[in-house]
């Protein structure tokens, strides 16, 4: 991660805010390539639950896409650059591309193990922010966690016989 680019005094220390900004940018990595993956998922589903799945994913893509904004603006709040290209992504990302077109039932495991991977990521800075009584983030990782456990919650509904 670039070092930052403007003296920032917001009452965390230089280094515990770079370490922040640091797990922001794992799950601002981990947001944008579920968001990818989706949106993929949504031009590439077909079978009997086609329409059901095409709109869902649709939902889903456009709220990752509001949240890569959200979490790189508070990343620049922070007083460093937010990740921006595919390749800093694949660095940075916990979750793995998936090649080819996989059947729709399988779009939705992946897309389940996606969204966890999401929460557990936001989870792992909590200790940091909670140390430095960083609430800003504290109430962006919160909030980010509730749509994604919601949202595997949802998908987990749809593998049920």
């Amino acid at each position: 991660m670039a070092t930052q680019a403007a003296s920032v005094n917001i009452g965390i220390d230089d280094g515990k805010r770079a370490k922040i900004a640091e797990g922001l940018s794992r799950l601002l990595a981990d947001t944008y390539t579920l968001y990818l993956k989706t949106h993929n998922f949504h031009w590439n589903v077909t079978g009997p639950m086609f329409q059901t799945l095409h709109l869902m994913f649709e939902t889903q893509y456009t709220e990752l896409a509001l949240a890569v904004d959200l979490i790189a603006e508070r990343i620049r709040a922070l007083g460093y650059p937010a990740p921006g290209t595919y390749s800093e992504y694949a660095k940075l990302s916990s979750i793995a591309e998936t090649p080819g077109v996989p059947k729709a039932k399988e779009m939705i495991s992946l897309l389940v193990e996606g969204q966890e991977a999401v929460v557990r990521t936001a989870r792992s800075i909590f200790p940091l922010i909670e140390e430095v009584h960083d609430e800003p983030t504290a109430d962006l990782l919160t909030q980010r966690m509730q749509v994604h456990e919601k949202t595997a919650w949802m998908l987990r509904s749809l593998l049920e016989e």
